[in-house]
């Protein structure tokens, strides 16, 4: 054995770090919370992964010329897959429940709310305003626009931003009951409300997408690259004319570049990068602007239910958020559990998404605040 060989190979153990090591201990967590308790698995499987092969000792992948590296160039720092995301959202996305019943977009909106009071919460933390209105953006439960606004704004804070994001989004079903026991009173829990489905054409289904587009294209232009996205994937969906463009965006695109994106982000978990006071503040506040969400959609949801002499169930309000469609479905299990035989789900559904739409319109507000681009 020439006299050189092993030096060269121990020289990866004896690079390691305990906050690699630690680092890996987190990426192989959120493997586990994927595989073991089937918490977005498509989402934390690859982010983990990611964060495990960054923090190898020399690890090729995150070098000059790495893939790891290279996915995140091409297309996280110039938000291209979360902009491909948003097609294969908008082609899965069937807006027939809100436009069957309109004022559902106030609730979407209501459900911004957690927001703009994180990004204050953050300030008085001192946090600059760019890093607050990032932080704040995990509020709204939706990965690729908490990725396209924190990379435009804050890009140091991808890592932390990407993970709560995402990890709060599987977190829905175990977060939102408790606060929606507690805001939202058993009587008002068991308010059944008749669907009656109103018959939506064709010619509507086409022509929402693209008035969406226009009208915050116009009244919000930095959200015109999220919205127009989403609502191309809709008219692709709704026109019925590109049946295989709908389905490749639906499948083969969405999986495939949620897997890059999930590899990508997990890069980002170096531990010299991420193993900071920041990120743990960063968690925090981003749990607090999840609960801030879904408090002010249940007591605006609440005012309803008032306006309306009694007949709105305000558990509707936890869906303003865009965590489609696991906040829909847990209004309805909420719901069933006071009467098992409430059916609150496609109501549920037109604020959800409702709440996809301002998410993506808030992510536009923020963008324009910051003066980004």
């Amino acid at each position: 054995m020439p006299d050189d060989l092993l030096p060269a190979l121990l020289r990866g153990v004896t690079t390691v770090t305990a906050g690699s090591v630690l680092m890996i201990a987190v990426g192989l967590l959120l493997i586990y919370l994927a595989v073991a308790r089937g918490y977005e698995p498509m989402l934390l499987l690859p982010i983990g992964a990611g964060a495990v092969l960054a923090n190898l000792p020399l690890s090729p992948l995150v070098g000059p010329d790495g893939m790891l590296t290279t996915l995140r160039e091409i297309g996280v720092a110039n938000e291209l897959f979360p902009l491909l995301i948003f097609i294969g959202i908008g082609a899965l996305t069937d807006f027939g429940p809100l436009l069957e019943n309109p004022r559902m977009v106030l609730l979407g909106a209501a459900g911004q709310f957690g927001i703009f009071g994180t990004l204050l919460l953050a300030l008085l933390l001192g946090f600059d305003l760019n890093e607050a209105a990032s932080i704040g953006i995990i509020g709204a439960i939706d990965g690729p626009t908490s990725i396209y606004v924190s990379n435009a704004l804050a890009p140091q804070l991808l890592a932390p931003i990407a993970v709560a994001a995402y990890s709060y989004m599987a977190l829905v079903p175990i977060i939102q009951p408790p606060l929606m026991r507690l805001i939202v009173p058993p009587h008002e829990r068991r308010i059944r409300m008749p669907y009656s489905s109103r018959p939506i054409s064709r010619r509507t289904r086409i022509v929402f997408p693209l008035l969406v587009t226009v009208a915050v294209g116009v009244l919000v232009p930095f959200a015109i690259p999220l919205v127009g996205m989403l609502m191309l994937g809709n008219l692709m969906r709704e026109s019925g004319a590109v049946e295989r463009l709908t389905k490749a965006s639906s499948e083969e695109l969405a999986n495939i570049v949620t897997l890059f994106l999930g590899l990508a982000v997990g890069s980002t978990m170096q531990a010299a990068a991420f193993l900071r006071v920041d990120t743990l503040l960063i968690l925090v506040l981003g749990i607090l602007a999840f609960a801030l969400d879904t408090v002010a959609g249940l007591l605006f949801a609440r005012v309803l239910n008032v306006l309306s002499g009694g007949h709105f169930n305000p558990l509707i309000g936890a869906a303003g958020i865009s965590a489609f469609p696991m906040a829909a479905r847990v209004v309805q299990r909420v719901g069933q559990e006071e009467d098992d035989g409430n059916f609150l789900l496609m109501h549920a559904m037109g604020a959800n998404t409702a709440g996809q739409v301002a998410s993506v319109v808030a992510g536009g507000v923020l963008l324009a605040l910051m003066g980004a681009r």
